[in-house]
């Protein structure tokens, strides 16, 4: 299956040009509903750009299929489509909905290409500062800005003290009381941004090196792990040790990113 990396970022830039720049900060109340409950937004921002996602992206990849955000939470059962023979496009139209809506500009478009059960290519658009991250298996991972393209390579085999991050709720707690009796420094806690996109640009260009998430929805992490995991880093499900895959199901297990196997061995350890 040829991937032609360049032409989906150029329709994830000219999608946000079209249907999310010129609607942000200027969202009228009728253009704002909830979905299952009222932290759980969606916008004519999301419908809009996953439709025009969707169709550029399945004219680029003739015979593949859709599994965007919106589409499923109208119908779960699309979740499926990743257990299936054909290539699957899984997007999330606008994430961190909830910044966007409220003005700030920490919101991202995510694009997965996922076949056999694998994220074969991930796609992450900062739409406010232009700059896309992107990678393929065996491709590498990349960053596109004005700058140029450049190649994205996380620094390994440092001690836990110095890296820095950021986790769910819960374990970022029992971090912080961990630190009462730790014998050693630990790592440095970051907030979270609301917008698991964001985030994972941050892993893979350095300015964060560990997260952790619970919930696992495909459209928020079959792009970013595997972007992830081309420029160096690791990512493991605690409990399993099992590496995470787009499953035709919503995952509830932590998964662990880090620099290497020796950081997520004493992560790992650090929030038992």
């Amino acid at each position: 299956m040829a991937i032609d990396y360049d032409a989906v970022a150029a329709l994830m830039r000219e999608v946000a040009a079209a249907e999310i720049l010129p609607r942000f900060r200027k969202l009228a109340p009728a253009d704002i509903r909830e979905k299952d409950h009222p932290a759980d937004l969606v916008t004519v921002a999301d419908i809009e750009a996953e439709r025009a996602l969707g169709a550029g992206l399945t004219a680029l990849l003739p015979g593949s299929r859709l599994l965007g955000e919106e589409a499923a939470a109208r119908d779960p059962g699309l979740l499926a489509l990743l257990g299936g023979a054909e290539p699957v496009w899984v997007i999330d139209p606008v994430d961190g909905t909830q910044n966007f809506v409220d003005g700030e500009e920490r919101f991202a478009v995510i694009v997965g290409l996922c076949e056999g059960g694998r994220t074969v290519a991930g796609w992450i658009l900062d739409p406010i500062g232009g700059s896309v991250v992107w990678a393929g298996i065996g491709a590498g991972a990349w960053l596109e800005c004005a700058a140029g393209r450049a190649p994205l390579s996380v620094v390994r085999e440092r001690p836990l003290s110095e890296l820095k991050g950021c986790l769910d709720y819960r374990s970022a707690k029992q971090l912080k009381a961990s630190r009462e009796t730790a014998l050693s420094p630990t790592p440095a806690l970051l907030h979270r941004q609301r917008c698991t996109g964001h985030e994972y640009i941050d892993l893979a260009t350095q300015r964060i090196d560990f997260a952790q998430y619970r919930r696992l929805k495909p459209w928020d992490h079959a792009a970013g792990v595997l972007i992830h995991a081309e420029a160096g880093g690791l990512s493991r499900l605690r409990g399993t040790g099992r590496p995470y895959r787009p499953e035709p199901a919503i995952v509830e297990q932590p998964l662990l990113l880090a620099p290497d196997e020796n950081a997520w061995h004493a992560l790992d350890t650090l929030l038992r």
